[in-house]
């Protein structure tokens, strides 16, 4: 089992890759986890132009056998156990590779969203998508300590 986080533009901000470095160390505990970057599509004129381009460069990193999983505003929200809990449903089907996907400022392709096989919501508040990184790196590490066992997260 492996997670690959498939992201839009590089992060500018030290704290942040601080912080998703932190996550990314604690959560290669559990499973593999490597980070694809994307460049932001930043010269087309218009915004359709932009999702287009940049859902063909995310499309190119993601094998057939993918399970792919966007963060979205329109997904579905999750508890941290209910997110644990989902993503061990995963887990035990026995998929290869995992990919979540942090989009670029204008959100996804349509391509893009039919290749999806879910839509995972982190709030119905709007991030930016650097800090968006840090937050999900952090859910992501707190749903395998949920998963086992262990003192991290508290009811």
């Amino acid at each position: 089992m492996k997670i690959t986080l498939i992201l839009v533009g590089k992060t500018s901000s030290a704290d942040v890759k601080n912080i998703c470095a932190d996550y990314k160390k604690r959560i290669n505990h559990y499973v593999k986890m490597e980070e694809v970057v994307i460049e932001n599509a930043v010269k087309a004129s218009d915004t359709g132009k932009i999702k287009e381009k940049e859902g063909e460069l995310i499309l190119k990193k993601i094998a057939p056998g993918d399970y792919v999983i966007l963060l979205d505003d329109k997904g579905k929200e999750y508890t941290s156990t209910q997110l644990a809990a989902y993503l061990e449903g995963l887990f035990n089907q026995s998929l290869k590779n995992i990919c979540f996907v942090v989009g670029g400022a204008y959100g996804f392709s349509d391509e893009l969203y039919k290749r999806a096989n879910a839509k995972l919501s982190l709030s119905k508040m709007t991030f930016s998508h650097q800090i968006v990184r840090a937050i999900f790196a952090e859910q992501l590490y707190r749903a395998f300590t949920i998963m086992h066992n262990e003192p991290y997260h508290h009811q």
